[in-house]
């Protein structure tokens, strides 16, 4: 799961994500990843147009995004 991360932030790579949240939610969102520090993934959330902090155990699945979509 790092090197997928560290790979998109290499490339300047927006990524999709399932992301186990609090209360046992998930969400998907749409990342720009900036930096992986520790356990903790550093994005921009295209989603909520914010940046966030993940928890990089709690990304479920990752996917990068071509053109708009997650392939």
């Amino acid at each position: 799961m790092v090197k997928e991360l560290q790979r998109a932030i290499e490339h300047q790579q927006h990524i999709q994500i399932i992301y186990l949240g609090r209360g046992g939610q998930t969400t998907m969102r749409t990342l720009r990843p900036l930096e992986v520090i520790g356990e903790r993934l550093k994005a921009y959330c295209l989603t909520r147009k914010a940046p966030r902090v993940f928890v990089i155990d709690n990304i479920l699945a990752v996917a990068p995004v071509v053109s708009g979509r997650a392939v």
